[in-house]
């Protein structure tokens, strides 16, 4: 087993619905998250009072505060392709493209699982080597920054989990907004290009430019800002 991978594996079942048998050995996932790479120390007392909060909440309340925050509104949403692709047909490719990885990487879904859900994203990457690891994550800093961003806007304390995410892979936490690109009719139409890492359209390579405009909070944001 790769040191990072159960501490990604930590960050993967937080980021899912809670369930009762998650809150039960909160304890030991609490610790693993400690033990992600390169964290800094806000980041890492956020984690604490994230696992603090989970623990001291009513499960059914949790519950509900996991649907509001990821499943109303797309800005929030852990499926990371609907940021950059909305409903449209280049989702549907990217997300063939991803599951192709997967299975070349050894992983099958189970039918209820999307691809393009972030902690299947992170139970993937923890199989991977750690600089594989860190570089596919990172692939999708700028979408996980805006989501982070909106998550900071909101003071919700899942803030904290994607900040894990994005310092795990090296790259920088910050305040962003994503902006999606209006397409003419043909361009809507076209192939979508191969799958390479996450090189469809909305996933740039390292390296490309992404279609990010960058913006100053409009206020401290204080409680889950690193």
């Amino acid at each position: 087993m790769m040191k990072h991978s159960i501490p990604l594996r930590a960050l993967s079942v937080l980021l899912q619905y809670p369930e009762p048998e998650v809150i039960s050995h909160l304890s030991e996932i609490s610790q693993a998250l400690q033990d992600i790479p390169k964290l800094s120390k806000k980041v890492k007392t956020g984690l604490d009072s994230f696992a603090g909060h989970i623990q001291s909440t009513d499960i059914y309340e949790l519950q509900e505060e996991y649907v509001e925050c990821f499943d109303r509104g797309r800005a929030t949403s852990l499926h990371l392709f609907e940021h950059v692709h909305g409903d449209s047909r280049e989702r549907g490719q990217a997300m063939v493209d991803l599951l192709q990885t997967y299975k070349d990487g050894g992983m099958e879904l189970s039918a209820n699982e999307l691809p393009d859900h972030l902690s299947v994203i992170l139970e993937f990457a923890s199989t991977l080597p750690i600089e594989q690891s860190k570089q596919f994550i990172g692939e999708m800093a700028h979408i996980l920054n805006a989501v982070y961003s909106t998550l900071v806007g909101r003071n919700n304390r899942y803030a904290w989990l994607i900040a894990a995410a994005i310092e795990f892979s090296g790259e920088k936490v910050k305040i962003v907004e994503l902006k999606i690109e209006e397409k003419s009719m043909d361009e809507e139409w076209e192939e979508p290009p191969a799958f390479d890492g996450c090189s469809t359209r909305g996933q740039s390579k390292p390296g490309e430019e992404q279609t990010l405009h960058f913006v100053k909070p409009t206020k401290e944001l204080k409680g889950v800002q690193p």
